[in-house]
């Protein structure tokens, strides 16, 4: 053991730098894949834990004040129910920032859909006018107990008495109203009604609702909202960033592995005098199996314990909201087991790699056996040979010989180098794509900067009149949205009726073409996967107690409502509903203009009629995924390094045996050093075009297949630019000459008695 000890600790003082990288890189693929670990574990647990603590309802059914509610209690697999609880539409504003929110008057606190309260105390009857807000809700509006909320156009105020967790679906501006608790005497005109339905088997939520419909009736019914969605929107971007974190920290822990099998293998092969010596004084081949598998092993934990370290203790500190995450994920029951299971994983995998290497190396025989008297090359092929004698540089010929003579090595040499580089390409298609969603929104489904909706204060050609005086606005689509009940009746979609004939919306489509006739329509990737359509289907549903049926002639990248939306014009609304007035207006605004000084001037000059806000943009909330691709995009290069290293250290060392045949011919040492450089920079290069040609259409893929996924659809993926692939193809190759220039020279300077020694070894 002493014997292994003392040969492990003089390697690692020759090879200092490798195992320097090798520490390094398993630290950063450990963090990676505990990082991607924490975001899955947050994405899904806080909303699991406030639905279970609240005894949440699997099923939540707006309907009108007269439906007959008390009928679903008794159907089968409706275990309790909650309500029915009147409810009011209404727009509350606290310190400046308005918000639609749905008013439920809740005479005691439900023992169904119980909102856990997070800050000072529910409703108290000897506080009428006293409501609960949801906590995204009063994170929006700035609002704690004790502040006083304004119904803007009434003279009616609420006093905020406490903050409570949901696990409905969540407040989003524009889209999904905040949810505020009251007491009934605080809803005097209610406008509906919600009941909720807490089920014996969640998986049967699509039955219910269909069964709950029938009963009811479709015109009953005006909104549908189900656990699944509400789980599925609190996750979100959150999962999105774990699968991401997740998905190249599997792909960096392979290239490290295949990185140190390459590097043992080539350190096997130029050891191979030694291994024999080793063999000849007594280790046996275990013994020197074990002493490359222990060295690695011992690089990989250090590594693994080093990262494991700095995630436990500095990870909840990481700016945004991928260190909150991981405060969140440390709280967690299975956060122990995650942080020795994931390390432990990794280190395992590297051993296993490890481990087939050092097979190797215990089979070298005690006494080594004599090289061939052939090159190491092969003899130079006819294409070579008529190279030399077009005076090609004999440098590119030899050097090009050399890298790529050796097929098998070759070959496994060029995919070690551009496993590494391929996971780069990806990354920066991710930055590309995130940077288009900021910088050219119009084409991934947000045309418009702002949307605008009205009370009734106004009319519309005086709201419209309004808005498209102000200097910022180029155009202004009037339109609604409204909920409808699909074909079988088990969800709800989102209608919207945007732009009229002579005006259209412009709809960012990826299939098909625009809606311009009645009855035409585009639509989300989510409502064709819930619909089961395509384009070129007529479609179904339900508008209160309308039916409603559209033909869908094309497909709209729709980032918001996860895809469930169907979009047409406000004039086919019209013609079933001459009456309908326009309720939102979605502004594009001039070049150049800021959102937010456009929207201070609209509300100013609305006097309190108009609600201005920011059409949101699912990159916002992709912000921490910049610093994580830059991150992943150091750990993947340290890898390519290592792999770099080793190619380098394997041509310099197999090329041995062809110093004297070279310099016999005349060659130089810069020549020779020339023919070693060249064969790096033709590995690397070959490897730069694989990666290229391999990573972009998988990039691509990747992010179109997420894109399906989440309901915006295929299309949005935006590959990088030669701009920036070019320029990252060359730093690789010239990163790659300049690293095999030193060790080269060297060798090509070495004493002939050395040299000699080399070959007849």
């Amino acid at each position: 053991m002493r014997a292994t000890l003392r040969w492990a600790h003089s390697d690692l003082r020759t090879h200092r730098g490798e195992a320097l990288f090798l520490v390094l890189a398993t630290a950063g693929i450990v963090a990676s894949l505990l990082l991607a670990t924490a975001l899955f574990g947050y994405a899904t647990n806080p909303w699991q834990r406030v639905f279970t603590q609240s005894h949440g309802a699997h099923v939540w059914l707006h309907t009108d004040k007269a439906a007959d509610t008390g009928k679903l209690a008794g159907l089968d697999g409706v275990d309790t129910v909650a309500g029915p609880y009147p409810t009011a539409a209404v727009t509350v504003s606290s310190r400046g920032s308005r918000a639609s929110v749905e008013l439920r008057g809740t005479p005691e606190r439900p023992s169904v859909g119980r909102p856990p309260v997070v800050s000072g105390h529910w409703l108290d009857p000897a506080a009428p006018n006293g409501v609960v807000l949801e906590s995204r809700l009063a994170r929006a509006l700035l609002a704690e107990p004790g502040d006083t909320l304004s119904l803007p156009g009434t003279a009616r105020e609420l006093t905020v008495v406490g903050l409570a967790d949901s696990a409905e679906p969540r407040y989003r501006p524009g889209e999904q109203p905040g949810l505020v608790w009251a007491l009934p005497s605080a809803v005097p005109d209610a406008g509906g009604q919600v009941i909720g339905l807490r089920l014996t088997d969640p998986g049967d939520t699509s039955y219910i609702v269909q069964r709950a419909v029938t009963v009811l009736g479709s015109g009953a019914i005006g909104e549908v909202s189900t656990w699944q969605q509400a789980r599925a929107e609190a996750q979100g971007d959150n999962r999105l960033l774990g699968q991401v974190l997740g998905l190249f920290g599997l792909g960096a822990l392979v290239a490290a592995g295949l990185a140190v099998h390459g590097a043992i293998g080539t350190r096997i092969r130029g050891h191979l005098r030694d291994l024999s010596v080793l063999k000849a004084i007594g280790f046996t081949p275990g013994q020197v199996v074990r002493i490359f598998l222990l060295q690695h092993l011992a690089y990989a934990l250090l590594g693994a314990l080093a990262a494991a370290g700095l995630a436990e203790a500095l990870g909840s500190r990481i700016p945004g909201r991928l260190g909150y995450a991981v405060g969140v994920w440390q709280g967690l029951p299975g956060h122990t087991v995650a942080l020795i299971v994931v390390p432990v994983g990794a280190v395992l995998f590297i051993g296993a790699t490890t481990g087939l290497a050092a097979w190797r190396a215990g089979r070298v025989p005690p006494v080594p056996l004599p090289r061939p008297a052939a090159t190491s090359g092969g003899r130079l092929s006819g294409v070579a040979r008529r190279a030399l004698g077009m005076r090609i540089p004999p440098a590119l010929v030899l050097g090009w010989h050399t890298a790529f003579t050796r097929r098998p090595r070759s070959l496994a040499t060029v995919a070690r180098l551009t496993l590494p580089l391929l996971l780069i390409v990806v990354a920066m298609s991710a930055w590309t794509t995130i940077d288009r969603f900021h910088g050219e929104p119009e084409r991934v489904g947000l045309p418009t900067a702002l949307s605008v909706r009205a009370d009734a204060g106004r009319s519309e050609q005086q709201i419209r009149s309004l808005l498209e005086r102000d200097p910022g606005v180029a155009a202004a689509y009037p339109g609604v949205e409204t909920a409808a009940l699909g074909p079988s009746q088990t969800a709800t979609i989102a209608l919207r009726g945007l732009g009229t004939h002579r005006d259209p919306y412009p709809h960012t489509l990826a299939e098909g073409r625009p809606a311009r006739g009645s009855d035409e329509a585009v639509a989300g990737q989510g409502l064709l996967d819930l619909l089961d359509a395509r384009v070129g289907d007529w479609v179904r549903m339900t508008v209160g107690d309308q039916p409603l049926i559209l033909h869908i002639v094309g497909r709209s990248i729709e980032p918001e409502n996860a895809g469930r939306v169907i979009s047409t014009s406000l004039d086919t609304l019209r013609e079933n509903d001459p009456g309908l007035r326009p309720t939102l207006y979605e502004l594009r605004l001039a070049a150049g203009a800021d959102p937010r000084e456009v929207a201070d001037r609209l509300t100013a000059a609305g006097d309190g009629h108009l609600d201005v806000h920011a059409v949101a943009n699912p990159a916002d909330g992709l912000s921490p995924l910049r610093a994580v691709v830059a991150g992943l995009i150091a750990v993947l290069a340290l890898i390519g390094l290592i792999e770099l290293l080793t190619a380098i250290g394997g041509t310099v060392r197999e090329s041995e045996q062809d110093l004297l045949a070279l310099k016999a011919i005349g060659l130089s040492p810069r020549q020779i050093t020339a023919i070693t450089v060249t064969a790096t920079g033709l590995t690397a290069l070959a490897a730069v075009l694989a990666a290229t040609a391999l990573g972009l259409p998988l990039a691509r893929w990747l992010i179109d297949a997420q894109g399906r996924s989440s309901g915006i659809g295929a299309g949005i993926a935006q590959n990088p630019s030669a701009v920036l692939v070019v320029p990252l193809g060359a730093a690789a190759v010239l990163c790659a000459a300049a690293l095999a220039a030193v060790p080269a020279a060297r060798a090509a300077r070495r004493r002939l008695a050395d040299t000699l020694s080399a070959v007849v070894a």
